[in-house]
Formats: C-alpha cells, structure tokens, sequence
C-alpha cells in the first residue's frame, strides 16, 4: 500500500518526526483504522524517496507510545485500542465526552527534555546486519580490552572480605585511593593542578556536565559552546534551560574573538574540548588557551574542559590540559570510557576548591556513590602501571588504524575527500565532495553495508553538509579498508 504524505527537506523538523506526525494523525482521524496493516520499512521507505532509517525511527516511536503493535511475522498494525482513547472519557448516558485531560503534568524541565528531540541525528539503523561495517564514532578497541590484568584485579578483590565493598560509604566523591591515582595520573600526565580532594568520580562525562550544569545554570542563563560540538552536552544544557550561543572553531579551536559577538549576553558558562576539538578535530593552540582565559577572567564565565580522548595524539607535543594553566576558573571533566572500556562507567570532574562542597552533594543526591569494586579494581590498574601500559599499547594500535583509514579515503576517494583533525582522538571528519545530500550518501552506504554518521547533528548553527564523523577505533584495519571501499562505491 503506497502513502500519500508530504515530507519537506527544508523543514527545521526533521524527516523522522514530520512522518511520526502525519502518521499519528491518519490514526487518530481513523484514516488508519484499528488493526490495519502497515507497510515495510524498506516499502514505505522506498515510496517516499528516504531512507529506512528515518521509517524505522518514526515506526519506533509509534509503538513505544501504543499506536502501533507488531506481530512476529505478520508485519506492524495499528493498535486496536488507542492511548488518545484513553484519555477521554464517555458520560453515562453516553452523550459528548468530556474533554481530553493530560495524564501527567511535566516540569519545565521534562518539557525542554521534548525540545530537544530535533537532535536526534541522522544515521541508517542497520546495525543487525552481520556484514555491517560500523564507521560509528564512541567505542574504543573492544576486542584489545585487557581482560587478563581486569580479571586478575577482580578477582583479588573478590576474594579479600571487605565490608566497604558492599556498604554505603559516608564520602560522596568517590573512593579515596582511585581520587589519589586519578590526581598524580592528571598531573604528570596533563599538567592538571589537583589535589585528591577536588576529584570527584562520576558515572561518566554525561553525568559530570550534568552535575555541573545543575550546580551553575538557571533557567534562560546563556551558555557558550563550540559550533559544531559534543550533542550530548548541547541536550544537557537545553534540557536544563539554558540559552546556546555557539561560537565557530577553526584550525586552532574556538575563536575567542567570537565571543564579542555576545557582547550584551551575560554568558555563564562555556563548554570546549581543547585537546581535540568534537569533532572537528582541531587541537586548541596555547595562545588561543591563553586567550580564552582571559576572557573567562574578564567576564566571570565558567569553563567546563571535556577532556575526553587527550590520551591518544599521534604527532606533535602533547599541549598541557587548559586547567593546568588555570586560577579557578575551570572545572575539568575526564572519561575512562575510551581509554578503558564504556561499560566501566567511571568518569572524574576536577572542580575548583569553591566548588567541592556543593559538587558533592548534587552528586550524592543524583546516585550518592558509584560502584565501590569497579573503583577499587580501576585503582589498582592504575597504581599497578597497567593503565599507562595500556594507553602506549592502544596509541600505536589507534595510530595505526587512523593511518589505514586515511591512505584508503586517499587512494579510493582522491580529490573527492578532505580529511579533517585527523592527527588525534580516536576519528576523524571528513569532507565529502559529492551532488548528494547527505542523506542520499547516508542511504546509499547503508546499501553497500557501511554505516555513516553526519556531521549536521553536531551544529547549532550552520548545517555541516557533506561532513561525517568516521570512528575507525574498533575497526580492524581490513573493515576499515573495505569500508572505504564500499562507501567509494556507493558514492558512485
């Protein structure tokens, strides 16, 4: 069965949601009446002319909310009983029924949770297939996780009876030993200036830019970020209120002198990643850190420095964290989650001593410790002189796939790519030369088995067409080679 609806590609909402809409509405005007069947996926997909993604994401959201049911090998259907039934409800005497109410009330805070779901990004959702070579950006090597030396520490803790595994414990920020090993590891490492009493660990940098968001922004104060930069920290601060003013980056990070454009703006806060810009890639140049911190001084702005990937540079000297340059005016955020492995869910903030108290209470009142055998285990690894073996081991494998990865776009691509920040992290940007719009490349790679993610997400301002994010960390250098191969093919 072919559909009639109208999507617009210049609407600011995007594809997925116009069609959740439009389907949404034929339901309820019983257009699609209960218990009707509904196309494929891939069918529906095909007689609009987008991709199956942007089907399934709507489909997706459809079902969660009890619109539609799917049936194991039958297909999807349209509910028989509507949650918009529900919520109103028949007189009696079966007169006009009463008008809907909203079962539930959100708070300004689960109702800017809703805005922000025109972030959702753009990307094929074939992650089931098997033959599926994933260019997605986040996970680190997870096949050179070393398992050996983990299970070795597990088990040690394991078998020793400590009572403060398994009991709350009254200090909030995290077990002592692993915020010593995390502080001497920050200042020979980074330049970072900490003490252990200013570390606090978190479940990962999420929760620090969350922690620190709720502890600094009011509703409608304005927040100064990258253009483009890290989605998850742009829904964290939209979520809570705040106002975006994105400021562009170039070669050598945020253009400072930007800032002035928002010269009237009281900005309150300002969110970089100095070390290896997300996900342009550019590195921050020391005087462009000197500069920004005069600014802050000047202005009286916070920064947060998500120092997420600053571990694996492959040319050049290491430039110290912005932190290590600071006189309290930075609040650090550092991650395991690339280093290690996700699933560790161990991150840190180093805030200044001003902030430690109420940084600390927001954080117990959120979770109020995490998991004590996890931090036990991740001190002894550090303290052990696993982790910095770990790190030289995983830089040369990163720097070896990275090279793979760029002598292939060259050979296969040539002058139809350009290849961005490509000299840190654990990805790099490309610009692709190409007629096609982004989603045209998104779908025709999904059709040669490759999965792309574009560069718009991460915009505020600007679309960042043609650009896409290519993780290449947990790819082998053969998948990354016949990743590009494929893609060179779908490109035509």
């Amino acid at each position: 069965m072919d559909f009639t609806i109208a999507l617009d590609n210049h609407s600011t909402l995007p594809l997925h949601r116009q069609l959740y809409e439009e389907l949404r509405r034929l339901i309820l005007s019983g257009k699609l009446q209960p218990g009707g069947r509904l196309p494929s996926t891939r069918g529906l997909a095909k007689s609009l002319g987008i991709s199956r993604a942007t089907v399934t994401q709507s489909y997706e959201q459809l079902l969660s909310e009890g619109y539609l049911q799917t049936v194991t090998g039958s297909g999807t259907f349209v509910c028989s009983q509507l949650p918009d039934d529900l919520l109103s409800t028949s007189l009696p005497d079966g007169n006009t029924p009463m008008p809907a109410q909203p079962l539930v009330q959100l708070s300004s805070y689960g109702n800017n949770l809703l805005k922000t779901d025109y972030l959702v990004p753009l990307s094929n959702a074939e992650s089931s297939n098997q033959n599926l070579i994933s260019f997605r950006y986040g996970a680190p090597a997870l096949d050179e996780i070393p398992l050996k030396q983990w299970r070795q520490l597990l088990s040690r803790h394991c078998r020793v009876t400590n009572r403060e595994m398994f009991d709350y414990t009254n200090d909030t920020r995290g077990y002592l030993p692993l915020r010593e090993a995390i502080a001497r590891y920050l200042v020979q490492s980074r330049a970072v200036q900490c003490e252990a009493d200013q570390v606090i660990i978190v479940n990962g940098s999420q929760q620090a830019i969350e922690l620190v968001t709720r502890i600094l922004i009011e509703r409608g104060d304005k927040v100064a970020l990258e253009n483009p930069s890290y989605l998850d920290a742009q829904r964290i601060f939209l979520s809570n209120g705040a106002k975006l003013l994105p400021v562009p980056v170039d070669e050598s990070g945020i253009i400072v002198k930007r800032l002035l454009d928002y010269s009237t703006a009281t900005i309150k806060l300002i969110y970089v990643t100095p070390s290896h810009q997300f996900p342009t890639g550019a590195v921050m140049s020391l005087s462009r850190r000197v500069e920004l911190l005069a600014w802050a001084t000047q202005t009286g702005a916070m920064i947060i420095e998500d120092d997420y990937d600053s571990e694996f540079r492959y040319t050049g000297r290491p430039i110290p964290a912005l932190q290590g340059l600071d006189q309290g005016k930075v609040i650090y955020v550092g991650t395991f989650s690339k280093v290690l492995f996700p699933g560790l869910r161990i991150g840190y903030l180093v805030v200044p001593k001003s902030l430690v108290s109420v940084v600390a209470h927001a954080k117990r009142l959120t979770d109020r410790q995490s998991p004590m055998l996890e931090q036990q285990v991740l001190t002894d690894f550090i303290n052990e002189g696993d982790l910095e073996r770990h790190i030289r081991r995983m830089r040369k494998l990163y720097d070896q796939r990275r090279q793979v990865l760029i002598q292939a776009l060259q050979e296969k691509l040539g002058d139809r790519v350009t290849i961005l920040g490509e000299n840190a992290g654990i990805h790099l940007m490309v610009r692709l030369h190409t007629n096609l719009s982004d989603e045209d490349v998104i779908t025709s790679a999904a059709q040669m088995g490759v999965e792309l993610v574009t560069a718009q997400r991460y915009y505020l301002e600007g679309n960042g067409t043609s650009e896409f994010v290519l993780g290449y960390s947990n790819l082998s250098e053969e998948k990354i080679q016949e990743g590009v191969y494929r893609l060179a093919q779908a490109l035509g």
